[in-house]
């Protein structure tokens, strides 16, 4: 693990902030141990590199608690100040922004609140020229060699089990403003209840990739990280057949994957009977899903199958057979919607993963989908129970209803079952997940498709591939300290795809560069040899990455601070280069 550079300085005039549900704020100066702020009290250690806190009701009634914030001067700024946003949940842009500059995607003025909730711990609209960042960031103050620092900054939570954590930060006179954020989400506090709240570290040095490679390591350890599992390979019939897919065509996939270096198997969304009814096909699908999985493992692959687990269509005959597992919306008695996709019928509901017979109902499915064979699940749109609403457990935060669900489905799956986490915010699910998606879905065209550019603000986390480029070389320091990185599908064929041969060329060798999982998401009747050996490729230098990323030497964005965009990655396998506004990718051989 790289050493730190030197302490940061906590100054006198760091303050502390309490937003309570409903709109009540307020502020007091941080003093150790401990700060009355209105009607709770924020206890305070510093040390020379960590803020450990937690919070408690002194009152006589129960307090609903939106966010903690401890507020902090960290320094003079020099020009042009720059800031890596981590985005909060799996499809969230991740990219590095100008401080003073560029400004929060919510700040857009068609942006609206549904996507700010999917893509934010807080859905409210950020403050002006405020940029935040989820879980970690790193920070250049642009004051190298003025101050006898090295201008590099990061801060990073240490846990995200309890609560989601925020950094955001601001210049204010020439100086930057930092605040850490204990996102609550209205989770309320019963009189004389302490919350620990998840240390912060705050650490300083050159060497932006070793800051963020030891935050990493130090957080997995912390969460008890699962990046055991080995190194996979495999097919996944989304990219191809979307909602289309039949047995006929899974199966015809199947025979011809005889040669095919697959591990993995995996039948994606449009088996169910209806979501929320994970257990039952579809009349495109005759058989039942233990026949299938039979099948797949008749040809020596590991079935996989998708879920989204905490989302129910109002048909389904869970929705209409068992109400009370459903959460409610704000106001009123109606279901709590937690999704809309066109695809899939319109509203979706939120199933109450506070409640215990809801946790009980995801155990079953998932002790019932292994049954069937299936020790591989990919589990979906698993930000829906951050949504606001009324939940049977009021005390529980956004955070810790993501994680009770995730828990739920391990505990039914088992230990021995591979969990791969998407759509999911990041840091609720450490030591629960195998591998988390960590960039937008890729697409069969490198840009946007015109039918998806309706998102004001949030254009970045369209499905495109150059979308997922981006995101696979910011987040690649992630693979093997928290889970195995999940970059998304392969796409290899020439026919049915606006993806140019650089394009496609690129996205391989950055998905083989990171260590990632390498899925096909092809009609394998498609493929040529051209194919089959760019996935030979792919599958030989992510073997070499992921060994190193074992090993120490965790993959990295060369180019992480840049607000144009990144356009190098490093690992054990090699250096990759290429522009994505045009790319023709190179890869050099590690020394």
């Amino acid at each position: 693990m790289p050493p730190a550079g030197p302490p940061f300085s906590w100054p006198s005039s760091a303050r502390i902030a309490v937003h309570r549900t409903g709109g009540l704020r307020f502020e007091a100066p941080a003093r150790e141990p401990a700060t009355c702020v209105g009607d709770v009290v924020v206890e305070v250690a510093r040390g020379d590199e960590t803020l450990r806190w937690a919070v408690r009701n002194e009152s006589a009634a129960a307090v609903s608690l939106d966010c903690v914030r401890f507020v902090t001067d960290a320094g003079a700024v020099g020009e042009f100040p720059r800031m890596f946003c981590n985005g909060y949940q799996s499809w969230s842009e991740t990219r590095a922004r100008l401080l003073g500059v560029d400004e929060d995607p919510s700040r857009h003025p068609r942006s609206f609140r549904f996507f700010r909730t999917i893509h934010h711990a807080d859905p409210n609209r950020a403050d002006p020229r405020e940029l935040r960042s989820e879980l970690v960031t790193a920070i250049d103050r642009g004051t190298a060699g003025l101050d006898g620092s090295s201008g590099r900054i990061l801060v990073g939570f240490l846990g995200g089990a309890n609560h989601e954590g925020t950094i955001r930060a601001r210049v204010v006179e020439g100086r930057l403003e930092l605040v850490f954020e204990a996102w609550l989400g209205g989770a309320r506090l019963a009189p004389g209840e302490r919350r620990a709240l998840h240390e912060v570290e705050v650490s300083e040095g050159d060497d932006v990739a070793g800051l963020l490679d030891r935050w990493a390591q130090r957080f997995g350890q912390v969460e008890r990280a699962r990046v055991s599992m080995p190194y996979q390979v495999g097919w996944c019939s989304w990219y191809h057949y979307f909602h289309d897919i039949d047995e006929t065509a899974l199966r015809a996939n199947l025979a011809r994957s005889g040669d095919w270096p697959f591990t993995v198997f995996q039948l994606d969304d449009g088996y169910q009977a209806a979501i929320g009814d994970w257990l039952d096909t579809n009349e495109k699908f005759p058989s039942d899903l233990g026949s299938i999985a039979g099948e797949i493992r008749r040809a020596g692959r590991v079935p996989g199958l998708w879920i989204a687990p905490f989302l129910a269509a109002p048909a389904s005959r869970v929705a209409q057979e068992h109400p009370a597992l459903l959460a409610r919306a704000p106001a009123g008695d109606e279901p709590l919607i937690g999704m809309h996709h066109e695809m899939w019928g319109g509203a979706m509901w939120q199933l109450d993963t506070t409640h215990p017979e809801t946790l009980s109902h995801l155990e079953a499915v998932a002790r019932g989908l292994r049954e069937r064979g299936y020790d591989y699940l990919k589990l979906d749109f698993t930000f829906s129970p951050t949504f606001p609403g009324r939940y049977h457990d009021a005390s529980r935060t956004p955070a810790e209803r993501v994680r009770a669900g995730y828990e739920a489905i391990r505990r039914g799956a088992g230990d021995d079952a591979f969990i791969l986490a998407c759509g999911c915010p990041l840091g609720s699910v450490v030591g629960v997940v195998d591998a988390m998606r960590i960039g937008p879905d890729v697409s069969p065209s490198w840009e946007v498709a015109p039918h998806d550019a309706t998102w004001p603000g949030y254009e970045a986390t369209a499905p495109s591939t150059r979308n997922a480029w981006n995101s696979t070389l910011l987040r690649a320091f992630l693979h093997r300290r928290l889970w195995l990185n999940d970059p998304d599908c392969l796409m290899l064929r020439r026919s049915e795809t606006a993806l140019n041969p650089e394009q496609m060329r690129a996205w391989s060798l950055a998905v083989g560069t990171s260590g990632g999982l390498a899925l096909v998401s092809d009609d394998l009747g498609l493929l040529d040899r051209d194919a089959r050996a760019l996935l030979d490729e792919v599958v030989a230098l992510g073997r070499v990455a992921d060994d190193g990323a074992r090993h120490g030497d965790a993959p990295s964005c060369t180019d992480l601070l840049s607000p144009a965009g990144p356009t190098s990655l490093a690992s054990a396998a090699g250096t990759l280069v290429a522009d994505p506004a045009d790319p023709h990718p190179t890869l050099e051989p590690s020394p």
